[in-house]
């Protein structure tokens, strides 16, 4: 099987015929693939380094402390999950993990908001690392200004204006960063996280020196080895959604390690704002032919409404949370 393919972004904002050249590739990658490499991408490296070590230091903290932020506490959805609280299709993932988004306080008011509103709101973080805070918020917002330039060539691979999907991602986008270890398991179950595509607009993956990550392709599943200073791109649903099926969000899983060593990496998903629906591009002809609609999973329903498509997957992935802080919802 051909690796996946790695994209150049400073081609991009170069400009002329290395731009058009970037999103032709893009283009092309994003139909048959899904998922691509980008390298020379501007995010500095010392951002990434200070997230790891902040990570590693994360989870090494005791028990009893990560568990006073367990993600069960809040009802947006935020702070610890520790191994095999988080469902992929049914089955547990093995891997802990820290989730956090936008700060903000919470605009939800009960009998009266919508009941996605609820994911909006602060953060947990661990009283251990004071810095924590400061320094995963810089690298999200940094994160998602990398995402949304990356939008805007998505949008011009289409033919479509670069700003076509401002409405959605100006103020208030919907950030969301998790931090992940996969514990070693020479011996046990090897779903670091099952089978799934990605909901939003575009995940963004730094990864450490551990391989672990598939795609599925026609021809079974590809690794994805780490490759020293790339970062890892990869379609979600929604985008799949707005280019009515032109765009391909892939079928992914993690593999536990099985060595010595666990494996650690960070992903970055970028949506639209909650209260907005997801834009349905006018494609032109010469596309539009080759768009066939989005994948239909009656077990996975897309909905055009940001904030319901996003609280649907939370609900599934995190029973707990649903069942402290949904019950009226899931009933």
């Amino acid at each position: 099987m051909k690796p996946l393919p790695t994209l150049t972004f400073s081609q991009y904002l170069a400009g002329g015929k290395q731009k058009q050249a970037f999103l032709k590739t893009l283009r092309e990658t994003s139909k048959e693939v899904g998922f691509f490499y980008l390298d020379d991408h501007g995010l500095d490296t010392s951002i990434q380094k200070n997230t790891f070590e902040l990570m590693h230091s994360f989870f090494a903290l005791p028990a009893e402390e990560k568990l006073s932020i367990e993600m069960k506490h809040s009802p947006h959805f935020r702070g610890y999950s520790k191994v095999g609280s988080e469902l992929t299709l049914g089955e547990q993932d093995k891997r802990e993990q820290f989730d956090f988004m936008r700060e903000e306080p919470t605009p939800y008011v009960h009998g009266k908001s919508p009941i996605w509103l609820k994911m909006r709101g602060s953060n947990q973080w661990p009283a251990g690392l004071p810095r924590m805070k400061q320094q995963l918020l810089a690298f999200q917002d940094k994160m998602t200004e990398l995402s949304v330039l990356l939008l805007k060539a998505f949008a011009e691979s289409l033919d479509q204006n670069p700003n076509v999907f401002d409405a959605g991602l100006s103020e208030l986008p919907h950030q969301h960063t998790k931090l992940i270890r996969y514990p070693k398991q020479p011996h046990g179950s090897n779903q670091g996280v099952g089978a799934h595509k990605d909901s939003g607009f575009l995940t963004l993956l730094i990864q450490d020196e551990m391989s672990g990550l598939e795609v599925e392709t026609d021809e079974g599943w590809l690794a994805v080895p780490p490759k020293p200073g790339t970062l890892i791109v990869n379609i979600g649903e929604l985008l799949e959604l707005a280019s009515d099926g032109y765009l391909k969000a892939t079928v992914h899983r993690v593999v536990s390690p099985q060595s010595d060593k666990d494996r650690y990496s960070c992903a970055f998903f970028l949506w639209p704002k909650l209260d907005t629906n997801v834009p349905l591009l006018s494609l032109p002809e010469h596309l539009k032919k080759q768009a066939h609609g989005p994948d239909s999973d009656p077990n996975n329903p897309l909905f055009y409404q940001v904030g319901e498509n996003i609280l649907k997957g939370r609900l599934r992935s995190h029973p707990d949370v649903a069942e402290l802080h949904y019950t009226v919802h899931i009933n």
